[in-house]
């Protein structure tokens, strides 16, 4: 899709953070905005705002909830129009130590920031090629996704988004259907915060001595509205990969010279 006014997008995590900022950039440009977000306040303050630009609706969703996802679905759709931009943007930062992994601790932090991305594709997917007309989908990973740290609750779920979008912008493309996915590095958002609150005791929050530093390590990058605007230019380029800054770019060169240095050279050469 290359006609944005009038168009429909649904933004996870829509309310907040990256969400809100993608969301103001679509709204100047005439796209009926439909925000869904586990924050009923977040909701009422975005959908205060960009009413003033658009037309809006807000839906309050568990991204992990799937029923709920096709019912969002049915009354955006029978209220704004067909989706044809999607936005699997909602995500927490979860962590634990490694010998403190359990269970649990996966099924919430693959539950919000995989399976919450499936759950959107799953949802919209199939009606977008129904339709024939196109469309395009956005899903939030992050730098972590393309290079890993120790934080693996965390990578392998971003890791993952990575490899979903890159297989399915290659299966959509013969249904005019693009698919980018955001990688950010640091962005200044309260998602460390939401994290804490929507953890339900679950501890894959970050330890008390080490959250100021990672919440000051955020506030030093993008603000959500240059943010928005990146999505935004990323998607009229048809980029696969998004980025929000530089920073990643010698971490990324090193990964790729470790790793086409442990590939084997063809056979009968040193």
């Amino acid at each position: 899709m290359r006609e944005w006014t009038g168009s429909v997008a649904f933004i996870t995590g829509g309310g907040q953070g990256i969400g809100l900022g993608i969301a103001r950039s679509l709204g100047r440009r005439g796209v009926r905005l439909a925000l869904a977000d586990i924050d009923e306040a977040a909701l009422a303050r975005a959908a205060d705002e960009l009413s003033r630009v658009t037309t809006v609706e807000t839906v309050r969703l568990d991204v992990r909830d799937r029923a709920a996802f096709a019912v969002a679905a049915d009354h955006v759709e029978s209220t704004l129009g067909p989706v044809g931009l999607l936005f699997n943007n909602a995500g927490i930062v979860p962590y634990s130590p490694v010998a403190e992994l359990r269970y649990e601790k996966w099924d919430l932090a693959l539950g919000v920031n995989l399976t919450g991305v499936i759950n959107g594709v799953q949802t919209f997917l199939p009606r977008m090629i129904e339709r024939g007309a196109g469309g395009y989908i956005v899903n939030t990973s992050s730098g972590a996704g393309l290079v890993a740290d120790a934080n693996v609750l965390y990578a392998t779920a971003k890791f993952a988004v990575v490899g979903l979008s890159e297989s399915l912008r290659a299966a959509a493309s013969r249904y005019d259907i693009d698919v980018s996915v955001l990688c950010p590095g640091p962005v200044d958002t309260a998602i460390v915060r939401n994290t804490a609150t929507s953890d339900g005791g679950t501890a894959i929050t970050l330890a008390d001595d080490v959250r100021p530093g990672v919440e000051e390590f955020l506030r030093s990058g993008a603000d959500i509205d240059s943010v928005g605007e990146m999505v935004v230019a990323g998607m009229e380029a048809r980029s696969l990969w998004i980025h929000t800054g530089d920073l990643i770019r010698p971490y990324l060169e090193k990964r790729m010279t470790d790793l086409l240095a442990s590939v084997p050279a063809p056979a009968g050469k040193p």
